[in-house]
């Protein structure tokens, strides 16, 4: 394992092409939001009175980025092969998984804050000339102030700091090498420590947690097939296996055995508002495409496993967390199943859209689910739609019709603020389904 500092990573940073028109804009003037005019550097830049949340959904070519309130288009961007969406953590910017890496994509939303308030801008999305090069990029993982890239192709991680993901000579903050490639993972903590996957090309195993200088703290070997992460309240780290998962909390590894022999969770959905994370589960190792009925419930707090029947089967795009910890998952049924997490049961179930099946293979379109600012939209490729639930009342808000049939699903907030100068004021976040000889793989916000 090799691991190093920023100091160390020039070389790196010379890899990596500046996109200078991603600067968020200065204010010298007014402190009224309505007369701050826009930046020299960006002219294109509107003020807002508040935050502006924005959706982006991948399609076949291209990005497709829509406003969260509106369902309007804001930006198409083109880009050509199967490309995956992670958010950066900075409330701005996604990071595309294409060929050669994690290439930036400024969703053309933001904040900049001055001391004891803040300003909100909108411009047009842009894909970004900004790429962190990784050989088969997989999970990116978000936590901490920290973003960790994982390349598959090499077992390299590649740790950034989100508020500096458009200027690459100041974003990578670390580097570490696994001892070999896999399709791994790597989750950082906010004690500088790191959850990472271990395993081979042909078979994957366990965890490790190692401190920062690389050093290990913990370790665990009875975890096959790892997949999928999540983190819930008071950051215990949950890890799937093919027989249950890992719990990482307080410094301890604790296994959650499955109540079958084969008992998979490989994709969840964590939330800091809930000690308890949401998993899919799995018992059937010989199906080509196994469609579930029953979700998991991993308590972190004691390491406990619940599952939950649900009414109709989903997919590894159907796992959401509302605002206060709700467990949400999209049937197949056209359905979003609300489960309380604390009680495990099903609390109500809201319909968004038509029945619909999965297909048999995990790049071809599903619908989606995507918990964002207290709203959570569906995708609906059958009929070229997203659709936005208020979970709370069970209404679909708003609906808005494609002209592209639309894949994955992320967002940013908007809200992404980083302290800047004013002369007035004191300163002061591949599930590829394959086999039983294959493997899953999705990414977790």
């Amino acid at each position: 394992m090799h691991r190093t500092t920023t100091r160390r990573l020039s070389a790196l940073a010379l890899m990596l092409p500046l996109a200078l028109a991603a600067c968020a804009p200065s204010d010298a003037g007014s402190d009224a939001a309505a007369s701050t005019p826009a930046p020299e550097e960006t002219p294109a830049a509107t003020e807002e009175q508040a935050p502006t949340p924005r959706i982006a959904v991948t399609y076949d070519g291209g990005v497709r980025v829509l406003d969260a309130m509106t369902l309007e288009e804001v930006g198409d961007l083109e880009i050509g092969g199967f490309t995956r969406l992670n958010p950066a953590g900075d409330g701005r910017h996604l990071l595309v998984s294409t060929t050669g890496g994690f290439r930036v994509l400024d969703a053309g939303t933001w904040a900049q804050a001055h001391g004891d308030h803040a300003h909100y801008w909108t411009s047009a999305p842009e894909l970004l000339d900004v790429m962190y090069p990784a050989e088969e990029p997989g999970h990116a993982v978000h936590h901490a102030g920290r973003t960790a890239l994982f390349a598959d192709g090499t077992g390299e991680v590649t740790v950034l700091d989100p508020a500096h993901v458009a200027e690459p000579g100041d974003a990578v903050v670390d580097r570490l090498a696994l001892p070999a490639a896999h399709h791994g993972v790597a989750v950082p903590l906010s004690d500088d420590t790191m959850v990472v996957s271990e395993g081979t090309a042909e078979t994957r195993t366990g965890i490790r947690v190692l401190d920062a200088d690389g050093a290990e703290l913990a370790a665990n070997d009875q975890c096959p097939g790892v997949h999928g992460e999540a983190v819930a309240a008071d950051e215990a780290v949950v890890i799937g296996c093919e027989d249950g998962a890992l719990v990482y909390a307080h410094g301890t590894i604790t296994k959650v055995q499955a109540p079958d022999a084969y008992g998979r969770i490989g994709n969840q959905a964590g939330s800091d508002a809930s000690p308890v994370v949401l998993g899919d589960y799995k018992t059937d190792p010989d199906a080509e495409l196994e469609r579930p009925t029953r979700v998991s419930l991993v308590d972190t707090r004691d390491a406990s496993l619940t599952l939950v029947d649900l009414p109709a089967s989903y997919t590894f795009r159907s796992l959401a967390r509302g605002d206060d910890g709700e467990a949400l998952v999209l049937g197949t049924d056209g359905q979003l199943h609300v489960i309380d997490p604390e009680a495990g049961t099903l609390v109500r179930s809201v319909p968004v859209i038509d029945a619909w099946e999965e297909p048999v293979e995990w790049q071809e379109p599903r619908p989606a689910v995507l918990a964002l600012d207290g709203s959570v939209y569906v995708t609906d490729p059958a009929t070229q739609s997203v659709h936005a639930v208020d979970v709370e009342s069970g209404k679909v808000w708003k609906s808005a019709q494609l002209d592209v049939t639309p894949n994955e699903i992320s967002g940013v907030t908007g809200e992404g603020a980083t302290e800047h100068a004013h002369s007035e004021h004191a300163h002061a976040e591949h599930d590829h389904e394959h086999d039983h000889a294959g493997d899953e793989h999705a990414h977790e916000g």
